[in-house]
């Protein structure tokens, strides 16, 4: 980039208002007056823009007490405040020059109705925000870091005697000595000794002694005879 338009590039800002030929504006103007430094507001119609870069400029055109006055204004200088859009004006003109000639309403453009007042501001360049430089501390030796004192779980885990397996559930019953089974109930009864049968009631009948029968029954026997 050349030298000069770097050093312009510097002194532009980087957001200028959007401007239009025609419309009526609000400049705001610092005004220095000795020590003390106030805002001026020149209110009147854009007639025309020029130039461009850092030095492009706008003039603004009034009646004021039936004397036409115009200013104009660097769009990048620092005493431009802010300019402000009141009404937007129809131009068919890059340069309303007619306007001097005119007096009354016929020296003011026509108003566009329905129009948007809006005041819409141009990026030209972002701005940088310069950081501040931070305070270096001073250095401070650094504590071990935990991993190079304590050892890795893993290192601990490998140098720790592996845990003898429990013996699987299978190997402990194959170990275990076999339960001798109980003997078979068929096989209880068979070794058991069988109960002596009770005598029947007809062989107990035979050998109990017959009843002695009594001298009176005998008698009674003989004579039932006869």
């Amino acid at each position: 980039m050349d030298i000069v338009k770097s050093i312009e590039h510097e002194q532009m800002k980087s957001k200028i208002p959007a401007l239009k030929v025609g419309d009526t504006v609000k400049v705001h103007v610092r005004v220095k007056e000795g020590n003390r430094e106030r805002i001026q507001v020149f209110e009147g119609i854009i007639i025309k823009k020029q130039g461009g870069s850092v030095n492009a400029t706008f003039t603004v055109r009034k009646t004021s007490y039936g004397v036409g006055v115009e200013k104009t204004f660097l769009i990048h200088s620092p005493t431009v405040e802010k300019v402000e859009v009141v009404r937007v004006g129809k131009a068919r003109r890059a340069k309303l020059f007619y306007l001097r000639d005119r007096l009354g309403k016929s020296a003011k453009t026509k108003e566009k109705v329905g129009a948007r007042i809006e005041t819409n501001e141009i990026t030209l360049k972002e701005e940088i925000v310069e950081e501040e430089p931070v305070a270096e501390e001073p250095a401070v030796e650094e504590a071990p870091v935990a991993e190079e004192v304590a050892p890795a779980a893993e290192e601990v885990a490998e140098e720790a005697p592996a845990a003898e397996e429990a013996p699987a559930a299978e190997e402990v019953a194959e170990e275990a000595p076999v339960a001798e089974e109980a003997p078979a109930a068929e096989e209880v009864a068979e070794e058991a000794p069988v109960a002596e049968e009770a005598p029947a009631a007809e062989e107990v009948a035979e050998e109990a002694p017959a009843a002695e029968e009594t001298p009176a029954e005998e008698e009674n026997k003989e004579e039932t005879a006869e």
